[in-house]
């Protein structure tokens, strides 16, 4: 089946494409009209154009290969077969009422699966939101506003795709973006082990960040990210009983977590416990130099949130080396009555010779990964000059939590991210992205 034509689809057909702005077909069509190629609204009640494209009466009078089904769920089997006898290779349906909503419904999948299979269509869906991949212009939803979501390099396969939709807005508010987005719905014949193989061999995705519900085809799934090239950052919802809850959103079967933990528990392979997480740690994966061990250095210019990221990193496999002695002595002259010289390193507050703190540390033969804390200062700013360098000559992870006004910090933050440096808004965020490093590391080990 066709799951690249989801990637590259030649022709795409709205079917049930309307004027009227706020029903799904007007909003699906307000998305992929900036998608390069031709574009067919299909609705045989409809005559003129929508978008400057034509009204078809059917999918048979088009040229495409991938359909956007925005009829109701009852309507679907019809829809599908005329798909199949045009040659449509793949089909988004965005309708719920199937496997999630009861006996009915899962007859109604059935059908629709078994005319899928006939033909050979590859459907994602039903019960989704859809699909993004910023940087072709290819949105394949009905989300409004889902075109403002920013071109990165984070691949996103969630089950949900209201929490992909949510972590895509998120990565852009943030200033970020994402490779693409898929939300699998109900996961009718695309399932995460038939996206993750297509995204590891994306070279714009440099992470895969997946959020998972539950699959019966487990195994399939495991086997996928434990074949990826690109880390994968994983995030099992379930750990209390909501077997229900889950099964009613995108009808995923009730399961112990412990299968999915087991094999997860894989070189490249890092597990969260939120949405949040699962965006730092995607972040910090496809944009840091692999660790080589899990001896953390901490430089902070406040002793509050050094505290806190401490405390934080000294529940995961992060260990805290003393610092050499050819280290401590450069501190003591940089920063004579330096507040704590041990490791984590305390300034006191920002400071001229912040930058060169911050440098002596990383170079430390000891350390693997460098955690900087900073209240931004408009005299003193970040320590890019310092930064720019260390960075193309060490080769460890180098991570900064900031804080300050963003209209004072955002140029230089965006400077570090420039230079490979990922930023932190909070000391927790920062300490989870560092874990999720190390999380990595041992694994690999």
């Amino acid at each position: 089946m066709g799951v690249s034509t989801l990637f590259d689809p030649d022709g795409i057909a709205v079917i049930g494409a309307s004027k009227t702005p706020g029903k799904l077909g007007n909003d699906a069509m307000s998305n992929i009209e900036v998608y390069d190629t031709e574009i067919y609204p299909v609705n045989p009640s409809s005559s003129g154009t929508v978008f400057g494209y034509e009204f078809v009466d059917s999918v048979q009078e088009t040229d495409a290969d991938l359909a956007f089904c925005c009829v109701p769920g009852p309507l679907q089997p019809e829809v599908l077969e005329e798909c199949g006898e045009a040659g449509v290779d793949a089909a988004v349906i965005f309708a719920g009422g199937f496997a999630e909503a009861g006996d009915e419904g899962k007859e109604l999948q059935e059908a629709v699966a078994t005319i899928a299979d006939e033909y050979d269509i590859t459907v994602l869906g039903p019960n989704t939101a859809g699909y993004a991949i910023p940087h072709n212009d290819l949105y394949g939803s009905f989300v409004p506003r889902i075109r403002d979501v920013n071109s990165g390099n984070i691949g996103l396969v969630t089950q949900s795709a209201g929490v992909g939709i949510t972590m895509s807005f998120q990565l852009t508010r943030e200033g970020y973006g994402v490779s693409a987005m898929f939300g699998l719905g109900n996961r009718m014949n695309t399932e995460f082990a038939d996206v993750i193989p297509l995204l590891d061999a994306d070279p714009r995705t440099d992470a895969i960040v997946m959020h998972v519900e539950g699959t019966e085809d487990v195994d399939a799934l495991l086997d996928a990210c434990q074949s990826s090239e690109t880390p994968i950052v994983a995030y099992k919802v379930g750990k209390h009983d909501i077997a229900d809850l889950a099964q009613a959103h995108t009808a995923a079967p009730a399961q112990e977590n412990a299968i999915y933990e087991d094999g997860f528990n894989h070189p490249g392979l890092v597990t969260v416990s939120s949405t949040t997480e699962l965006i730092d740690a995607g972040r910090v994966l496809a944009d840091s130099p692999t660790p080589n061990g899990t001896n953390v250095g901490i430089v902070t210019a406040q002793a509050g949130p050094g505290i806190i990221i401490t405390d934080y990193l000294k529940g995961t496999d992060a260990t805290f080396p003393n610092l050499t002695n050819e280290t401590r002595e450069r501190l003591d002259d940089i920063l004579p009555g330096i507040t704590y010289t041990e490791n984590p390193v305390d300034t006191g507050r920002p400071m001229p010779e912040f930058g060169e703190v911050v440098d002596t540390v990383t170079r430390d033969d000891r350390i693997d990964i460098v955690l900087v804390y900073e209240i931004y200062e408009d005299s003193l700013g970040y320590p890019v000059d310092e930064l720019s360098k260390l960075s193309t000559e060490v080769d460890k992870p180098i991570l900064f939590t900031v804080a300050g006004p963003d209209h004072a910090l955002e140029d230089e933050r965006r400077e570090m991210e420039n230079l490979g440096i990922p930023t932190f808004n909070t000391p927790e965020r920062g300490a989870q992205a560092v874990g999720a490093l190390i999380d990595s590391t041992t694994k690999s080990d």
